[in-house]
């Protein structure tokens, strides 16, 4: 199978180790691209559910593709997020092509972007707060693999599949994480700092936007996630596009490579990455 040369590929949210990772469409869509930098923006191991009697092999055949493109020359910037917090503490670890950080910017063409999982600006994933939250994913888990039994009987009696957690989820967001504040919370704070694009995970809600305010404008994009959506982001063509992975999917990238002008993490970016990382105390 030929591969789509991708200049950029950012995928978060894959809680492998989880019943509800979509494991064989994450190994399906790493197959087929061939991208110069792929960015892992959060939650792609899920700690908070993390048993040592429920690692199937799927899940450990994701981590061998991400690893087959790092051996083929494709750098990896792993991100960490609040289901794999703790690898925050190794944060700016390099060997070779992998990088661990909690959060970078990019320059592409004079424009940049700025990258982080996002639970930093969610309040239900801090303090006495945590313990909730990480029973509502654990209650969120055992409703995904209601879900795949239900659609299971669905598809045997001819009807079309639902997504009882979507559902779910759309409430509780409206409730509780407020997806549009938490868009523009992220955006107004990427808008004074000047940057162009702004790249999210966490909220499980694939988005590409451009929110403006009186100081100025910006795009905002998120990965969405492979529990339901199955979706990543891709640069090329000089521009940022969500991809959404099917059976069938037949992205647009070009066939020939495009030179991607990108300086990743040099001294100006690095020093950037210092001082958010204390400005968000992570």
């Amino acid at each position: 199978m030929e591969k789509r040369p991708v200049d950029i590929a950012v995928i978060s949210d894959l809680h492998l180790g989880t019943y509800g990772c979509k494991a064989n469409e994450i190994v399906a869509y790493l197959k087929s691209i061939s991208p110069q930098l792929l960015v892992l923006n959060g939650d792609i191991i899920d700690a908070w559910q993390f048993s040592k009697h429920y690692f199937p092999a799927s899940h450990m055949a994701v981590i061998k593709e991400i690893f087959h493109l790092l051996t083929n020359g494709t750098r990896v910037i792993y991100i960490t997020g609040n289901h794999d917090e703790f690898l925050r503490r190794y944060a700016d670890l390099e060997l070779g092509n992998l990088q661990l950080t909690d959060k970078m910017l990019i320059e592409i063409h004079g424009k940049t972007t700025w990258i982080f999982h996002g639970d930093v600006f969610d309040n239900t994933t801090k303090g006495g707060a945590k313990f909730w939250a990480r029973l509502g994913s654990n209650g969120y888990a055992v409703l995904l693999g209601f879900n795949r039994m239900v659609n299971r009987c669905s598809k045997f009696f001819g009807r079309q599949p639902v997504s009882l957690s979507r559902r779910l989820m759309k409430r509780i967001d409206k409730s509780i994480i407020r997806t549009d504040e938490f868009e523009t919370m992220v955006a107004d704070l990427a808008i004074r700092k000047k940057y162009d694009y702004v790249i999210c995970g966490h909220i499980h809600h694939p988005k590409k936007r451009t929110i403006e305010t009186s100081e100025g404008s910006v795009t905002y994009l998120n990965t969405g996630d492979w529990l339901e959506h199955s979706t990543a982001l891709e640069y090329y063509n000089n521009d940022w596009h969500i991809y959404t992975h099917t059976e069938t999917a037949k992205a647009t990238a070009p066939l020939k490579k495009q030179p991607m002008q990108a300086e990743v993490m040099t001294n100006e970016i690095a020093y950037s990455l210092y001082t958010l990382q204390n400005e968000f105390k992570l």
